[in-house]
């Protein structure tokens, strides 16, 4: 998100923050190579450029994150002359499969080589996006998606696999985005698990308007496990609008532990059945049949209907009644990896007209040594969450009755030491945040001490629950709040941006906030030792400030205590978590400029420390309040008790400073920084701004 439109709130003009970053514009003529191998050179040129201009300029493109140069160039001359999806028609079948060769050798060149990213979901989903393009025609008819992981191959077949190394606010989003990217977007996707809801939408939407383009959502096992998904197909069954609902299953179950399911199997007979199952004339002779058995009588209808259920149901997965029960008409399970079977099946979907919802089961799979590469990359960090887990290991050998349920659409790395440490007392219940909380209530009325950790993007899901389950019966559950403030690559779909506010307005909520990773400890203790009401601590995605440190015993934290890292005059900068680090740059920063400032470390939100407030106020000009949260926050409660408390009837000034009242696109998390104005030099000019020194506060700036 570009600054011009993002509104700050503190002593600081918004121009401070423009210019940051920039990139030039490169065309193809500039690098060092042919313009007739233009695209495999696109993914090293850098770019400023929009999706439309990648598009309308096709020599132009985002720089993705690396300084090397393509080394392995490969021909992929189908995918050289595709402007647009619908020249996919023209190809054969056998041409479909050599472009999913080149897409796929692409995206595995450019996801897993260049940025070291995990390449598995958009592999597994080539075949199954080229079917899809190559029979509907988007984006007349309205393609959804659940995981914008699997969306890869879509963005390269409609003009965007330029910018997709980078997603950075230059290039491709992480999401899918009709506003911000493009018109074969037609939903944007986001956590998961609201394809077939939105789907449904713009399905009713189609028949009161009296059109006919055609509705088609592709969810995969992951987030089908959550809750929504299963409410949107009960509607849809009772609406019996006209859908298509596509079951990307890559790990061939439906049971809602994907580890421990039975796998669903594909043969010859399958494929067959899949394709009856689909045909225009099996489904006209059902449809008759169920007619005829009406006219006989209703036991008769039912008789039938249960026949139908149970032959069925033999031929396909375990499971696969369910879609049936809620009144989708079920197909499959078909190859995924079979795009003349894929083409068959959803050109016979597309072409019934009044059958209301489908559910095509395409089972598809993922390759492993991505994976494998992926994990020895993270095993070279040191995170935040890894300091925690091994806290929390500490904390549950010597405490019984420490249990830990996770929720989310995947497992931090580093909580397999816990699993693996105390299998019966991890609970991984997927995408079902609601439940998570509800869960860990349960748990702690039945003796045990429950840490619910949740991502705070998605424990905005469950909110309902934390208030009427888990805050208003004082239950005591311990909130662990991972991917709190900017997350980089995560952008505004996976940013924790509002747990700060809507945590600490809970009456009996104690929310708390770790400087570092000596007071992440810490706070895993206190949490541990609270057994009368709930308690929740934030930390941030990413890198602790000490590679090289060894996790102590925790002791716990007086609640409702902060403290005082250096004493200083005149302007005081309070701290909230992570910040607390960028509050001690701005001081070594404004030290050098002959200016000494108080930090402190306010560590509650709530209780708020109302006598280290008071002393701030009472021996300082200012006092600026730092958090990586939305207005609402921590800065709201200092502003409430000052205000209440007669400090700003005296000489005290003061300002918030908190993320815009916007949302921050994927970019690196330095840049996210500095667009949100967070950096030690934006805290450090705003100090300097309040002291009326403008000229150095610019300077410091540039």
């Amino acid at each position: 998100m570009g600054s011009a439109s993002i509104s700050y709130q503190f002593g600081i003009s918004a121009r401070f923050y423009q210019n940051l970053n920039s990139r030039s514009d490169v065309t193809v003529s500039s690098l060092p190579c042919k313009a007739d191998v233009s695209r495999k050179i696109l993914f090293s040129a850098p770019s400023s450029s929009t999706h439309k201009d990648c598009i309308n300029r096709a020599r132009v493109c985002s720089l993705p994150n690396t300084d090397d140069y393509c080394d392995e160039i490969f021909e992929t001359p189908i995918l050289d002359s595709i402007e647009t999806p619908l020249q996919l028609k023209n190809l054969s079948v056998q041409e479909l499969k050599l472009l999913a060769d080149e897409i796929r050798t692409e995206l595995h060149s450019v996801l897993w080589k260049k940025i070291q990213k995990s390449m598995n979901p958009s592999l597994a989903a080539i075949e199954l996006t080229l079917a899809l393009h190559y029979v509907f025609r988007a984006p007349v008819d309205n393609i959804l998606w659940d995981d914008v992981e699997k969306t890869y191959a879509h963005k390269v077949l409609t003009r965007r696999w330029s910018a997709i190394p980078s997603r950075q606010k230059t290039g491709t989003s992480g999401v899918t985005s009709q506003l911000e990217e493009s018109e074969y977007d037609s939903f944007g996707a986001g956590h998961g698990c609201n394809s077939i809801s939105a789907g449904l939408g713009l399905a009713v939407a189609r028949d009161i308007k009296g059109k006919r383009d055609r509705v088609v959502v592709v969810i995969d096992n992951v987030t089908i496990t959550a809750g929504q998904a299963y409410e949107a197909m009960s509607n849809a069954g009772y609406l019996d609008s006209n859908m298509i609902v596509i079951l990307n299953d890559s790990c061939h179950s439906l049971h809602p532990n994907m580890e421990q399911g039975s796998k669903a199997s594909i043969s010859a007979l399958s494929s067959i059945m899949s394709k009856i199952q689909s045909s225009k004339i099996f489904r006209k002779f059902r449809e008759l049949a169920k007619a005829m058995t009406k006219r006989i009588g209703k036991g008769m209808y039912e008789w039938a209907a249960k026949v139908d259920e149970y032959a069925r149901g033999m031929v396909g997965p375990t499971g696969s009644t369910l879609f049936e029960e809620l009144g989708l008409y079920y197909i499959g399970p078909v190859d995924g990896h079979n795009i003349e079977d894929l083409v068959c099946v959803l050109r016979e979907v597309s072409s019934l007209d009044s059958m209301g919802p489908v559910l095509v089961h395409v089972i598809t799979e993922e390759s492993r040594d991505a994976e494998i590469g992926k994990k020895i990359m993270v095993k070279d960090r040191r995170t935040y969450s890894h300091c925690f887990v091994e806290a929390l290991v500490m904390e549950a050998e010597k405490d019984r009755g420490i249990v830990v349920v996770h929720a989310g659409m995947e497992i931090d790395a580093s909580l397999v030491t816990f699993q693996e440490r105390f299998p019966d007392r991890f609970f991984n219940v997927g995408m079902a945040e609601q439940h998570a909380v509800t869960f860990a209530a349960g748990l702690s009325s039945g003796g045990l001490k429950p840490f619910c950790i949740i991502p705070s993007a998605f424990l905005q899901r469950a909110y309902d629950q934390v208030v009427h389950d888990v805050d208003r019966q004082s239950k005591a559950v311990r909130f662990v709040i991972t991917s709190a403030g900017l997350v980089g690559s995560g952008g505004p779909v996976q940013c924790g941006a509002f747990d700060i506010a809507y945590m600490s307005s809970l009456p009996n909520m104690i929310a708390m906030a770790p400087a570092d990773e000596d007071e992440l400890v810490n706070m895993v203790a206190t949490a541990a030792s609270i057994t009368d009401r709930p308690v929740c601590f934030r930390f941030p995605r990413g890198s602790v400030v000490d590679r090289n440190y060894l996790v102590p015993i925790g002791v716990p934290i007086k609640i409702g205590r902060g403290r005082v890292l250096v004493e200083g005059q005149d302007v005081a900068l309070l701290g909230y978590g992570a910040m607390v680090q960028n509050c001690l740059h701005a001081h070594s920063l404004l030290s050098k400029l002959g200016l000494n400032v108080t930090v402190a470390d306010a560590r509650f939100c709530k209780p708020l420390d109302i006598k280290l407030v008071r002393d701030l106020c009472q021996n300082h000009k200012f006092l600026i309040t730092i958090e990586e949260g939305c207005v609402g926050g921590f800065g709201s409660h200092v502003a409430q008790f000052i205000a209440l408390d007669g400090q700003l009837d005296r000489n005290i000034k003061w300002r918030p400073i908190v993320l815009p009242d916007g949302y921050i696109e994927e970019a690196s998390p330095s840049e996210q920084l500095a667009l949100a104005g967070l950096t030690g030099h934006h805290i450090a000019a705003t100090a300097l701004s309040l002291l009326g020194r403008t000229r150095e506060a610019l300077l410091l700036m540039s």
